[in-house]
């Protein structure tokens, strides 16, 4: 294996060391024999650079292929992962193109073998132009902007009518996007309990004065939105919409990816979250100019083309925007500092993410972005700002 074969990305981007080990050919052996309708493997042929689980492209003997994706136990069951395929399944009976799991004989589409979970999918439609591409990077075109616009409003449209609960029900479930805590109207109080629930997290805080951190950074931004969080209408989203869970075909999005992330929100919600992950280029902060500007017009245009927004729901996305990374942000300094021991990591997710994105809202061109976007939101709903 080649040295690039271990690279991951990471808080800062690129680094050599991975958090889990790449997929074995006798790993992915041991698996496939659980599901029948698959050829056995004869090698890995490639290993994905992103975090928090391992996903390797298999070659099956003979011909045809598919993705092995093997996670921890403490980040995915079984349960959570086919809570997550059910939500696929129902996107793909409405025509949204996405790729199922594999099943096996007993109808279970997800694994549990020692300390790891498994899951299998064959592979999707379209060139993965954005595989090594950083999550916070813009699209490589306005087009591709308004064509992730268009396919993000056409699956908030799919999923308006499914009723699957929250991921985990009463337990948590980490590295989501999530709105169980901003959701609520008391934002401090609300983390304090989530966090209680967690004893790992609650350990690694313990020695941080972070409720006052988020009531000084972040608490300011839940007061706006708070008014607001009655007339949301829950619904499950993807979570993590960004180029590269996306498959293209020119400028076309031809297949959308990894539900990993998602979770019952709300379509503005995940309409924030879009907008976070991919208009904003976290990684330059420090440079002038961090906001693709042109993209967050046009990926607005391409959304209200086919679902347009309310005036509420315009309203919520700007008051979501700056706290849509809150849970995650806090899942990962736990991530971090316990299961993989990169308290480095740890740190950055606390300071640079949970508080640091929370910062840069409150000021300079991130209070430019929210003070913009209800005029960008509101012209892109008449049809302007169209590709």
């Amino acid at each position: 294996m080649s040295a690039t074969e271990f690279a991951q990305f990471g808080v800062h981007g690129v680094q050599d060391k991975r958090d889990w080990p790449c997929l074995t050919l006798e790993e992915t052996r041991r698996v496939l024999e659980f599901f029948k309708t698959l050829a056995l493997p004869a090698h890995v042929a490639w290993h994905s650079m992103r975090p928090f689980s391992a996903v390797g492209h298999v070659q099956l003997e003979g011909q045809g292929a598919c993705l092995l994706k093997r996670h921890h136990i403490l980040l995915r069951s079984v349960k959570a992962l086919e809570q997550e395929h059910d939500f696929i399944r129902h996107l793909a009976c409405k025509n949204i193109p996405v790729c199922p799991p594999v099943a096996m004989p007993d109808g279970h589409t997800a694994l549990n073998l020692g300390e790891w979970t498994y899951e299998v999918f064959l592979p999707a439609h379209g060139a993965d132009i954005y595989q090594n591409v950083m999550s916070w990077q813009p699209y490589f075109s306005l087009r591709q902007a308004f064509a992730a616009g268009v396919a993000l409003g056409r699956l908030h449209l799919a999923a308006a009518d499914y009723a699957g609960p929250e991921r985990g029900g009463g337990n948590v479930v980490p590295l989501v996007s999530s709105m169980r805590v901003i959701g609520q109207p008391d934002l401090v109080p609300a983390l304090r309990e989530w966090v209680s629930r967690q004893p790992s997290l609650q350990a690694t805080l313990a020695h941080r004065a972070w409720e006052q951190d988020v009531q000084a950074v972040l608490a300011p931004f839940h007061q706006i939105l708070k008014p607001l969080l009655p007339h949301c209408t829950p619904a499950w989203g993807h979570g993590d919409w960004h180029g590269s869970n996306l498959l293209w075909s020119g400028d076309d999005v031809r297949s959308v990816l990894d539900f990993g992330m998602a979770d019952r929100t709300c379509a503005p919600f995940d309409l924030a979250v879009a907008l976070e992950r991919a208009t904003v280029d976290w990684l330059a902060l420090s440079a002038p100019g961090s906001v693709a500007w042109q993209q967050v017009e046009a990926m607005l245009a391409g959304y209200q083309s086919v679902r347009k927004l309310s005036a509420l729901e315009q309203q919520q996305v700007v008051a979501f925007l700056p706290l849509v990374h809150v849970e995650f942000a806090l899942s990962e300094v736990g991530y971090f500092a316990t299961l993989v021991d990169d308290q480095t990591s740890a740190e950055v997710a606390y300071a640079e993410y949970l508080l640091g994105h929370g910062r840069w809202f409150a000021q300079g061109e991130g209070k430019e972005l929210l003070m913009r976007l209800p005029a960008i939101l509101a012209h892109t709903s008449r049809g302007e700002g169209a590709v």
